[in-house]
């Protein structure tokens, strides 16, 4: 008896607070709507405050202040570095990416009384969906590799210019710090961030906030300055940040919901985003995420139906039914003539961007390749339409291997060694250019909307069909002209000579950017480790 009444308690306590709290919050709407009607004369119309109107726009901050006095400058990060006040998204990315997608599922369900609980209470909730049971190590994986992508696409770039022109930068959020805190400090040089605190039980967290609680800004500053004021302070217009930036000797609020003029363009990212890892390729929102999980079982079994499209029909054929079924492949360039004075193979140098180049380069050539790979997982190397072969990582070894498969035939490598989701080349190895004289550069090149084909932390069989299982995935391949004899070692270039060469060619015809980053680089960014596959372990 003692279980059943235990439960009935709770159940009256959690019915009691969802209906006080919506009660509360509908007599306030009610409270301030009347007010806004007893002043609403045609005298006084012109005299009515708008939210947000107590302080300045950002817009009236002065950009061109050069001054060299040092300047302090404190803000949340939802509502103002970032346009978007919802931080549903990025408690989805932690729950899809660090927890799985049956967590996922269980906050998005969540959805459906989120909206009738107040802020504190539905934040609470979220983090116990997305934190309960999860390795610290996890979550910061997540707070350094998945959630920058998103956070740099949402930045205001409004914010972001009064941001830049501070000597130091304290960001308060009521988020948990460890959500934001790796992005902050990685990409927005912020010397401290002060934020929610969660409680963990040995190397995982409970899902609940420590004995401080959710932080509040306000109080949060007067702790943190004491009787000093910051020089500058960034809020929105809720009343809370009104609280929190009145504390500063200025106050400007933020704005950058519907407004084109905060959009940060990639160009001007405080620090460029050329690697991230994660599953989503769009951000989750309530209705974004309800239509992902309506088309995961249309997207597995149409994976399935391109997999065995792929491996059993001939290439015109894969190629119609594969058309069919959504994927859009864009070919350009032209079959490279066989050269009769050499008795070898043409060896094929490919930018690498998922796993699936050296297949949808076969296809279109309509003829069998022969793939060269640092690290494939034995599940890809089996359901792979074309021939892979292993290397080992000895220069030596690797080079006989290659040399012996180009007198068997033509030969596909990926010299960056590592796919890279963003346009940007990796450092091209070197070892392709001492060992043919024909060479082919291609040009390849994919776009998804829904799920990425690549992966540095998670399980890498299953890297194709994540791929495809994309509504409408998309391949662009376009074969540049042989490289010329006198680019080649024969006429006396080195084999760096060479691969630079043919990688500055290959970005110039993506309109990508080449960089001196490796494979280990990425790696040991997203994944700590060097990136070495192992069968039946997660790496």
């Amino acid at each position: 008896m003692v279980f059943p009444m235990v439960f009935l308690k709770l159940a009256e306590w959690v019915l009691y607070q969802l209906l006080a709290n919506s009660c509360y919050r509908a007599a306030r709407k009610v409270r301030n709507y009347g007010f806004f009607l007893r002043n609403q004369t045609p005298r006084s119309s012109s005299s009515l405050q708008q939210p947000g109107s107590l302080f300045p726009s950002v817009a009236h901050f002065d950009l061109n202040n050069d001054t060299k006095i040092p300047r302090t400058l404190v803000c949340d990060i939802h509502g103002v570095l970032l346009r978007t006040e919802t931080f549903f998204p990025y408690f989805m990315l932690v729950a899809f990416e660090s927890g799985g997608i049956l967590r996922a599922f269980l906050l998005l369900l969540s959805c459906s009384f989120l909206w009738v609980l107040d802020y504190e209470l539905k934040l609470r909730v979220m983090i116990f969906i997305s934190f309960c049971g999860l390795r610290k190590k996890d979550i910061e994986s997540a707070g350094m590799a998945v959630l920058p992508k998103f956070y740099l696409e949402n930045l205001n770039l409004q914010a972001y210019e009064v941001w830049s022109k501070t000597s130091s930068r304290v960001v308060f959020t009521s988020i948990p710090r460890v959500m934001v805190e790796g992005f902050l400090k990685e990409y927005m040089s912020v010397d401290d961030v002060v934020g929610t605190e969660l409680q963990t039980v040995g190397n995982r967290f409970t899902g609940l906030l420590s004995t401080s609680g959710l932080l509040v800004k306000h109080k949060a500053l007067k702790g943190y300055f004491g009787d000093k004021k910051p020089d500058v302070g960034l809020g929105s217009s809720s009343h809370h940040d009104h609280q929190f930036i009145s504390l500063c000797k200025e106050a400007y609020v933020v704005d950058g919901r519907n407004n084109q003029s905060c959009v940060m363009p990639r160009e001007k990212y405080p620090k460029p985003l050329i690697f991230h890892d994660g599953r989503l390729a769009f951000l989750p929102t309530p209705l974004a995420t309800l239509c992902m999980f309506l088309w995961l079982p249309f997207g597995i079994v149409l994976a399935i139906f391109r997999i065995l499209v792929g491996i059993c029909l001939p290439y015109k054929l894969a190629i119609f039914w594969g058309c069919l079924s959504g994927v859009q492949l864009r070919f350009q360039g032209c079959f490279p003539p066989p050269n009769s004075q050499h008795k070898k193979g043409v060896l094929y140098v490919c930018t690498h961007r998922t796993l699936l180049d050296p297949v949808f380069l076969s296809t279109a050539l309509c003829k069998p390749l022969t793939a060269v790979t640092y690290s494939l997982s034995k599940m890809s190397e089996i359901i792979a339409p074309i021939r892979t072969v292993r290397l080992t990582r000895d220069r030596k070894k690797d080079g006989e291997t290659m040399q012996k498969l180009l007198s068997e035939g033509d030969l596909v490598v990926c010299p960056e060694g590592t796919t890279c989701r963003e346009p940007y080349l990796l450092r091209f190895s070197s070892l392709f250019a001492e060992l043919a004289d024909e060479i082919v550069p291609v040009a390849m090149n994919a776009q998804v909307s829904m799920f990425y084909g690549t992966t540095a932390s998670g399980l890498k069989w299953l890297d194709p069909i994540f791929f495809l299982m994309n509504p409408r995935p998309s391949y662009h391949v376009q074969i540049l002209g042989k490289v010329p004899p006198e680019f080649t070692c024969a006429g006396g270039r080195s084999s760096f000579e060479v691969a630079n060469y043919i990688q500055r060619k290959l970005a110039d015809a993506l309109g990508f950017e080449c960089t001196t980053l490796t494979r280990r680089d990425k790696y040991l960014m997203l994944a700590g480790n060097e990136g070495v596959v192992h069968d039946n372990k997660r790496n």
